[in-house]
């Protein structure tokens, strides 16, 4: 199956499996008339915008980040939570904003990639418990802020 998509523009693609933003990222790429992917393995509900495109991908391991990874440009901005996915992101030119709107970026990175190694690796020695603090309309306001700031210097 080719899920190749063709861009001209600055796209906004999202790693979109239980990202707890969707509307948000609609709603800005509306306003600035830009393409949305989500790039899901499935359980995505279609929307009614040219804007708006969904991406299927199969249900092996890290496909949707594949996918992102061998169809962005540079410039273009990636949404995601998954820290291996945005460091794949920012070497080929992306911007990266996780959904708590923190950006991920060349200076971040390392440090983003440190302490992702390092929490698993306390959590799979039982040191500690997978824990996420749950998702407050302070998250979802500091990421409307940064992807539209972040759209308006990509633009």
């Amino acid at each position: 199956m080719n899920n190749k998509i063709i861009k001209k523009n600055v796209s906004i693609l999202v790693d979109a499996d239980a990202c707890p933003v969707k509307k948000e990222i609609i709603k800005v790429s509306e306003r600035y008339n830009l393409e949305v992917i989500f790039i899901s393995n499935g359980g995505i509900r279609p929307y009614p915008s040219p804007l708006v495109k969904i991406v299927i991908v199969t249900e092996e391991p890290d496909a949707a980040d594949t996918w992102i990874v061998n169809n962005l440009v540079a410039r273009d901005v990636v949404i995601t939570n998954d820290i291996l996915l945005a460091a794949e992101c920012v070497k080929l030119g992306a911007k990266v904003i996780k959904t708590n709107g923190q950006t991920i970026d060349q200076d971040t990175i390392g440090i983003a990639v440190a302490s992702r190694n390092l929490a698993q690796s306390l959590r799979e020695t039982g040191e500690i418990r997978g824990y996420n603090a749950p998702y407050s309309p302070r998250d979802r306001s500091q990421f409307l802020r940064t992807l539209d700031l972040t759209i308006q210097k990509s633009i």
